[in-house]
């Protein structure tokens, strides 16, 4: 603990911004923010990234250049920084479990990783899925072996809990399941100048119904599959359009488009601030989440917070994230996929009662995800593997809550 204030001493691993994961920036800021504004009497978090060296992208701009840049610091520059620190902190909380290779570097015990989902190491947990290069298997492995390490792990879900401790990756009393949250600014309520500068950016045609994706072109978040409902319902209603956050799709995501006729169809948004963000979920008619795998699915809380009908692959995880405020349908049947986005958008129109009631279980369903409950959660972690916690635990279950 710090000697002058009594508080735990926390380092927060945050990935390098350069990296370009929104989603794991968003849960490093909040976390930072909201243990300085509630838990700032008992734990004193600081951000310990250190600046990303760039060798190889001196030279080029190509994606091996950004690779070998990426590669060295994960696997050398970052580890010897947090090395360094040790005895500077009490507590080390790695947010993303891809860098959870500087647990090697840190003293036993008084590491936290957040492993938000297992697709980082499919390649060596399920390698009839994903084949890679024994290089790429031996990094992986050696990312997974730090994991394992951590004194305590901690999961967006009960789905990824379960799957760690069936795959033998940690035992029970290592792993803690503390959700992520929503911000202030996914809300049902109008946002004036972000709705007019979203409109502007959108341009939809007036009337059009704009079916919402929010997500990387990955292979498990079946594109394909946003092509072919989109095309579906296309054939049912000319006024479909679909909006895609997310990154441009890939060459064969784009053929696919073009056969589908969908080449006028398809807006594609750069990314987006969480203000105009929410002002596209707002106006949403649908959004659709056709994913093969998710470890949280954090679209599918975004929108319901912000009042939108959700339609999402029916796994485990986005039943245990959408409760009963999404719809869901087996992500192989394009029918029933289809029929159910239909029924849903013909509600929107035609059936207000329905609707409304949708809205509300939606928004009461998603105010239970809050970055506040996640600092809570998380910081009883740390005062744990610190070994201050109220019950004083051994250190040997050091975050069985």
């Amino acid at each position: 603990m710090n000697p002058a204030n009594g508080r735990v001493r926390v380092a927060v691993c945050a990935d390098f911004r350069e990296e370009a994961w929104p989603s794991m920036d968003r849960v490093a800021d909040e976390l930072l923010a909201t243990m300085a504004a509630e838990h700032g009497a008992t734990i004193e978090a600081t951000a310990v990234c250190p600046p990303f060296s760039h060798r190889a992208t001196r030279l080029s701009s190509g994606a091996a250049a950004l690779n070998i840049d990426r590669g060295l610091n994960r696997l050398v520059d970052y580890p010897r920084h947090v090395g360094r620190l040790a005895s500077a902190y009490d507590v080390f909380h790695i947010v993303d479990h891809s860098y959870s290779q500087l647990v090697y570097r840190l003293p036993p015990g008084r590491s936290v990783v957040t492993c938000h989902d297992l697709d980082t190491f499919r390649s060596v947990i399920a390698p009839m899925e994903e084949p890679r290069s024994p290089l790429f298997k031996a990094m992986t492995r050696h990312i997974l072996e730090g994991l394992r390490r951590a004194a305590c792990v901690t999961c967006d879900t009960a789905a990824v809990r379960d799957e760690i401790l069936a795959r033998d990756i940690a035992p029970s009393d290592r792993v803690v399941v503390a959700p992520i949250g929503v911000g202030a600014e996914f809300r049902p309520g109008p946002d004036a100048g972000a709705d007019r500068e979203l409109a502007a950016l959108l341009g939809s045609p007036p009337g059009a119904v704009d079916m919402l994706h929010v997500g990387s072109n990955a292979p498990r978040k079946r594109i394909d599959r946003v092509l072919q409902l989109t095309a579906d319902l296309l054939r049912q209603d000319e006024r479909v359009r679909l909006v895609r956050v997310g990154g441009p799709f890939t060459s064969e995501q784009e053929r696919m488009a073009r056969d589908f006729g969908l080449t006028d169809r398809v807006s594609i948004l750069p990314p987006l601030d969480d203000r105009h963000l929410a002002s596209l979920y707002r106006r949403a008619a649908l959004v659709i989440l056709p994913s093969d795998r998710e470890g949280f699915g954090l679209p599918v809380v975004e929108a319901l917070a912000c009042g939108a009908p959700v339609l999402v692959s029916d796994l485990p995880v986005l039943r245990e994230v959408g409760g009963p405020a999404a719809e869901f349908c087996p992500g192989h049947d394009r029918d029933a996929w289809a029929r159910e986005a239909s029924r849903m958008i013909r509600e929107g129109v035609e059936r207000p009662d329905l609707w409304l009631g949708r809205r509300d279980r939606g928004l009461a369903w998603a105010a239970r995800f809050t970055w506040s409950r996640f600092a809570s959660e998380v910081a009883r972690v740390y005062l744990a593997v610190a070994g201050v916690s109220a019950e004083q635990r051994p250190a040997s279950e050091p975050c069985h809550a």
